[in-house]
C-alpha cells in the first residue's frame, strides 16, 4: 500500500512539474481582432492552427527605437456641431468611444485656428485690422467645439495632449486680402504671432490647455480651394525663429510644442533641410508635422527615414489623414473592406503620379499606414474629422470625406464604421511613452510592428491583407505562443509576461 501510494504521489509531481514548465514556456497573450468577416475589436481565444508551415514573429524588446506621443483624431467645427444635433445619449456615446477607456483612448489630438474646410463658414477670432488683436475672441468655437473638447477631457481618464493649427491667418494680415492662397505680409509676422499666444490664453481661460501648434496647415496650399496660406521653408523657419519661438517665450507659452511643416510626405527633405540646417533654426522648432495625402497607399520610408535621421531628438508625427475625395457609405461594413475607395489623386493627380493613389481598402489604408510609419520613426498619428455625417461634410466647399464615425442626425442614428475599430487597435493598447520594439517577421505578406509600454506590456498589432488566413508562432526570449489571423484582417496582442 505504502509504494502504491508513493508512485501515485511520484507521477502526480512529474505531471505538475511537466504542466508548470508547459506553462512557463507559454506566452500569456490577449488577442484583439477587426476582419472583413465581422469581428469588431473582439477578443480571439481559439485559432485555427494546424501542421501547416507557420510563420515566425519574434520579438526583440532590447532593440528600441522611438518613444509613442500619441494617436488621435481632429476637432473640427463640423464634428462638433454635429455632435449637438444628436441626442444626450448619442453624443456621449460617441465621446465615450473615443476618450473612454473602454474605447479608444485617444491621446493626442488637433483642431483648427480660424475657419478651415471643415467648419460651417468662413470665420476668423480677429476680423479687425489691429496689429494689437484687441478684439481677439474665440466666441465662434463656443457653441460646438470648445464643448466638444471640454466634454473629451472630461470622459478621458488618463488625458489627451491637444495642438492646433491655422488653415489660414485673417485675409487684412495677407498680401492678396483672401481667404485662399496668398502670403503672411511680412509687417504682420509680429502680428500673427501675438494671435498664436492670444489663442493659447484664450483657451486657458476655457479650461483647454493647449500641448502645442503646427505653424501653418498645408504650407504649399491645396489647390487653392479652401482656407490656407503658403509659405516656403525659408519664410516659416524665418517667422519660427524670429517671431513665433521668441513670442511664446516672452509671453510664457514656451512649454508649447511648435511642428514645422505639415503637408505630405514627398517633401519632407527640402523642409527639414531648413528646418534643422543649424541650431539657430533649429531651437523653437519641437517636431515635424506630415499628411499621407501625397499617397494614402505608398508610406514613403525613405522620407520618414530622412527627416528622422535630420533631427534624431525631434518629434515626427502625421498630424492628419483620412478618406478624401469620398462620400460615406452608410452602414455598408463590406465597402470599407472592399477595393473600391479612391482619393483626389484618383482624378486629379498628374499622370506619372498616378500610380500613387490606385483604388485601395480604406481599412488597408489606414492599417498599413499606421504599421509602416510607426516602423519608420513616426511617433504619433492623428486622424482627420471625428465624426461627419451621411454626406461627409458638412463642409462649406463641400470637400466631402469620411470619418470613423458617421452620423445622421435627423434620425439621430450613429454608424461605428471598421475606421474606428482600425484606429482603435492603435490608439487603445499602444499608450504615451511606449517604446517601439524590434520585430523579426518571417512572412512578408504580413505587416507588423510592436511597442512596450510604460507598465512593462507588449503591444504587436498583425495586418493581413490576404485573401487567407494566416497562422504564426509569437515569440518572445523562449516563450511561445501559436496563434492565428483571418484573412482580411488586424489583430492587436498584448503579451503580459
Amino acid at each position: 500500500m505504502f509504494k502504491k501510494n508513493h508512485i501515485v504521489s511520484v507521477v502526480v509531481v512529474l505531471t505538475m512539474v511537466a504542466c508548470t514548465k508547459e506553462k512557463d514556456s507559454s506566452l500569456q497573450v490577449s488577442v484583439y481582432e477587426t476582419s472583413a468577416s465581422g469581428n469588431k475589436l473582439t477578443e480571439v481565444t481559439e485559432f485555427a492552427t494546424n501542421d501547416d508551415t507557420k510563420a515566425t514573429i519574434s520579438l526583440n524588446p532590447e532593440k528600441t527605437f522611438q518613444k509613442i506621443t500619441g494617436f488621435g483624431g481632429a476637432f473640427t467645427e463640423s464634428s462638433a456641431y454635429l455632435l449637438n444635433q444628436l441626442s444626450e445619449g448619442n453624443r456621449q456615446k460617441i465621446i465615450d468611444a473615443y476618450f473612454a477607456r473602454s474605447g479608444a483612448n485617444y491621446s493626442l489630438c488637433r483642431t483648427h485656428m480660424n475657419s478651415c474646410d471643415f467648419s460651417l463658414s468662413q470665420y476668423s477670432y480677429t476680423p479687425t485690422e489691429d496689429k494689437e488683436l484687441k478684439d481677439f475672441s474665440v466666441k465662434e468655437d463656443m457653441d460646438d467645439l470648445i464643448p466638444m473638447i471640454k466634454s473629451a477631457m472630461s470622459t478621458s481618464e488618463d488625458g489627451f495632449k491637444l495642438f492646433a493649427s491655422p488653415w489660414t491667418a485673417p485675409p487684412w494680415m495677407k498680401d492678396n486680402k483672401e481667404w485662399v492662397g496668398g502670403k503672411l505680409l511680412p509687417e504682420h509676422y509680429e502680428t500673427w504671432a501675438l494671435f498664436f499666444s492670444k489663442y493659447v490664453d484664450a483657451y486657458k481661460a476655457e479650461g483647454i490647455d493647449l500641448w502645442g501648434f503646427t505653424v501653418e496647415n498645408e504650407p504649399h496650399g491645396n489647390g487653392n480651394n479652401w482656407e490656407s496660406m503658403h509659405f516656403s521653408p525659408e519664410e516659416m523657419t524665418d517667422f519660427v525663429q524670429h517671431h513665433l519661438g521668441p513670442k511664446l517665450e516672452a509671453d510664457g507659452h514656451g512649454d508649447k510644442v511648435i511642428l514645422g511643416y505639415d503637408q505630405n510626405r514627398a517633401g519632407l527633405k527640402e523642409w527639414v533641410d531648413v528646418m534643422y540646417k543649424d541650431e539657430a533654426s533649429s531651437k523653437y522648432y519641437d517636431g515635424t508635422a506630415i499628411h499621407w495625402y501625397e499617397s494614402t497607399y505608398e508610406v514613403f520610408p525613405e522620407a520618414l527615414q530622412y527627416a528622422h535621421n535630420k533631427a534624431p531628438n525631434k518629434y515626427l508625427i502625421e498630424t492628419e489623414g483620412c478618406i478624401d475625395a469620398e462620400v460615406p457609405k452608410w452602414k455598408d461594413d463590406a465597402w470599407y473592406w472592399s477595393k473600391e475607395a479612391t482619393d483626389w489623386g484618383w482624378d486629379w493627380a498628374a499622370e506619372e503620379d498616378k500610380y500613387l493613389h490606385p483604388k485601395y481598402v480604406p481599412v488597408y489604408r489606414y492599417a498599413r499606414d499606421i504599421i509602416g510609419c510607426l516602423n519608420n520613426w513616426v511617433d504619433g498619428w492623428v486622424d482627420w474629422n471625428m465624426v461627419l455625417d451621411r454626406q461627409g461634410g458638412p463642409n462649406w466647399f463641400k470637400n466631402w470625406c469620411v470619418a470613423p464615425i458617421i452620423v445622421d442626425p435627423e434620425n439621430d442614428e450613429v454608424y461605428f464604421t471598421p475606421l474606428y475599430y482600425t484606429m482603435a487597435h492603435f490608439s487603445k493598447y499602444i499608450r504615451p511613452e511606449a517604446t517601439v520594439i524590434g520585430v523579426d517577421n518571417s512572412d512578408a505578406s504580413l505587416m507588423v510592428t510592436a511597442a512596450e509600454n510604460p507598465d512593462g506590456s507588449i503591444v504587436v498589432v498583425i495586418f493581413n491583407q490576404g485573401e487567407e488566413h494566416k497562422q504564426f508562432t509569437l515569440s518572445l526570449g523562449e516563450k511561445t505562443k501559436d496563434i492565428s489571423i483571418k484573412a482580411q484582417a488586424i489583430q492587436t496582442l498584448v503579451v503580459t509576461n
